[in-house]
Formats: structure tokens, sequence, C-alpha cells
């Protein structure tokens, strides 16, 4: 019986200590009230080992008291970082669309460009195409021979000389299996 007893005192006493603990929501506050243990010492001023442990528990709960003072203000701080970050982020996020905006505008500039072109040689006769498309980087050259009618596509590569028009052929086969 006596076994049976000790735990159920430890519990009945560990149920409103912890009750406390947790209906006090600011902790400093229950460290605070061991800071001035000035009812500790009533009666024992005079034993040297008590005046010590008093002052160790005053020492100890002044240390938890700044501790605690410490971490809120690291919380803080961490909240104020997370917004600025939060911040950061939706400019990072509008500047991207931003970004995205002008280069989809440039795209699509670029295309209406090569689009006219590639016209421009389709309404050129066949030899004066070719003549200028020899004098291209054979890349470029290929790239709007691609483009190109191929009808148009044909007469030009036929007026082109046979060296030059094995190279921009070349050149256009690469371009397909580089998009493959």
């Amino acid at each position: 019986m006596r076994r049976s007893f000790l735990p159920a005192l430890a519990l009945l006493l560990a149920v409103p200590a912890a009750a406390a603990a947790l209906k006090s929501q600011d902790l400093s506050r229950v460290f605070a009230a061991f800071a001035a243990p000035s009812g500790l010492l009533q009666g024992c001023g005079d034993v040297p080992e008590a005046v010590a442990l008093a002052e160790e528990l005053r020492d100890r709960a002044l240390r938890i008291e700044r501790y605690m003072e410490s971490i809120e203000d690291r919380k803080a701080e961490l909240a104020q970082a997370e917004q600025t970050l939060r911040e950061r982020l939706a400019q990072l996020k509008s500047q991207k669309g931003g970004i995205r905006a002008r280069r989809d505008t440039a795209t699509e500039a670029v295309r209406d460009d090569i689009q006219r072109l590639v016209a421009l040689y389709d309404q050129m006769k066949p030899a004066e195409a070719a003549a200028v498309l020899t004098n291209l980087p054979a890349d470029f050259a290929a790239e709007i021979l691609m483009r190109v009618r191929p009808e148009t596509g044909a007469r030009i590569i036929a007026a082109v000389e046979p060296r030059q028009a094995a190279l921009l052929t070349a050149q256009m086969g690469a371009r397909s299996v580089r998009k493959n």
C-alpha cells in the first residue's frame, strides 16, 4: 500500500502545478517569483548552506528571466526578418512578371521581324535571293530557307552555287536534328 501511495501523492501535487504552469502564458513571471526568495530564508538566515542555496536559486531565476527576454527579442527579430523576406519575395515576383512580359514582347517582335524577312525572300526572284543568301552566315541563311515556302526555297537553292547549296542544305539538316 505504501508504494502505491507515493506515486498517487506525487500525481496529486504535480497536476495542480502543471495546470498553473499551463495557465500562466508568460513564463518569465513564474521565474520572477523565484528571483526574490525572501520567504525561503525565513528562519534559515543563520544556515550558510540555505543562504547559498537561496542565492543560487535567485541567480538561476534571473538568468532564466534574461534568457526568456532574449528569446522574445529573437522572436521579434525573426518576425521582422520574415516580413522583410515576404516583401522582397513579392517584389521579386513582380519583377519576374515584368521581365517575362518584356521578354515575351521582344520574342514576339523578333518573330514578326523574321516573318517579314521570310515574306520578303518569298517575293524576291530566286537568283537575287540566292545572291543575298550566299553572303549571309550559313546558319542564318539556312534558317531563312527553312521558313520560306518550299517551292521558293527549292528555286533559291537551285540558283545557288552547288558548293554553297550543299553547305546550306547541311545547315538546314543540322537545324532539324537540333530541334529533335
